[in-house]
């Protein structure tokens, strides 16, 4: 047997084995299925809209990626993107000439702003995650509505410039799905690379000993909670793009779907591991299933109940995988203790 043929079986199996690759085959496997029962699901168009449909959940997962990593849960990235995509839409309303970027700029400061009051009272006050996200939903989904007041942002109050980046296609891919993909590229390419965000699985592990190493725990996590409200921010603007109107209840339920689809994509719910590029793949396979079980003519209720499956199975893996690991490392430990 030669070295590097060996090699390449080691290769082999340890792609076979990474979660994004399991995920990426279930996509392919439920869209090609889907598309024997219904031939227009592979239909150009058709794809455009599947590409686009995933997008903000794609960028919505990036941020809560980083946050479930550090074993805390940021419940309240649907509410930031409800009243940033508001905001967005309300200075477009007062002032139509307001160039594209500075409209992504505002919606992106608003879910900064609702990160840092997260990210201050969970790494400073130090409450738990769950509960602070769980009030903080409820509480901008609250000033959500007293800001709305039953108002409707109409599509002929958005500059086309900035709907078009909803729609619009380079090469045959939605722009919008170009932006997640990006954000996904740097994001994960940040993780794998620097220090900082190494740390994050460190914390996430292990925190006590995270602390012993010197990790700056409390501070790293606070970054986590601003960098997922201003990403939520700005999804709220994409989120405008896309669907040219927005009420009180744009991003109503995105959290539990964005948790869902960052689980299934392989980042522990536990902390510690995970890729931005699993979670990315996660949201565009529960949107996949969703758009399939519309080809399919079934209940959009199965949608829900499907994810909530996956979610369990999920974590149900995750666990398996945590146990099996340390019983190994046990049995590990105690063959160099006899020797």
């Amino acid at each position: 047997m030669s070295i590097a043929g060996s090699r390449s079986r080691r290769l082999a199996k340890a792609v076979l084995r990474a979660r994004e690759v399991s995920i990426l085959i279930v996509i392919l496997a439920v869209f090609g299925i889907t598309t024997v029962y219904n031939h227009s699901f592979a239909d150009p168009l058709s794809v455009q809209q599947l590409l686009v449909g995933a997008s903000v959940m794609v960028i919505l997962a990036v941020g809560e990626t980083l946050v479930i990593i550090t074993r805390n849960v940021d419940l309240s990235i649907g509410s930031v993107l409800g009243l940033s995509a508001y905001v967005v839409g309300d200075l477009f309303a007062h002032n139509p000439h307001l160039p594209v970027l500075l409209g992504f700029l505002a919606g992106t400061f608003v879910g900064l702003f609702c990160g840092v009051i997260n990210g201050a009272i969970v790494a400073i006050a130090r409450v738990p995650s769950l509960v602070v996200t769980l009030g903080t939903l409820y509480a901008i989904r609250g000033i959500d509505a007293i800001v709305v007041n039953g108002i409707q942002i109409n599509p002929s109050s958005i500059p086309s410039s900035f709907i078009g980046i909803g729609y619009e296609t380079i090469i045959g891919i939605p722009w919008i799905f170009v932006i997640a993909s990006a954000l996904v590229l740097v994001v994960g390419y940040v993780m794998r690379t620097f220090r900082p965000a190494r740390d994050l699985y460190a914390i996430g592990s292990d925190p006590d000993a995270a602390l012993l190493a010197g990790v700056p725990a409390r501070r790293r996590i606070f970054f986590t909670f601003v960098i997922s409200g201003g990403i939520a921010g700005f999804a709220g603007g994409l989120w405008l793009a896309e669907f040219a109107t927005v009420s009180s209840v744009a991003g109503l339920g995105y959290e539990l779907l964005v948790v869902a689809a960052v689980v299934v994509g392989g980042v522990a719910i536990f902390g510690g591991s995970g890729t931005v590029l699993g979670a990315g793949l996660g949201a565009i396979l529960l949107n996949t299933i969703n758009q399939a079980l519309v080809a399919a003519r079934i209940s959009a209720f199965w949608d829900e109940a499907l994810a909530g499956a996956l979610l369990i199975t999920a974590i149900a893996f995750d666990r398996y995988l945590f146990l099996r690991r340390e019983r190994a490392l046990r049995v590990r430990m105690a063959a160099r203790v006899t020797t």
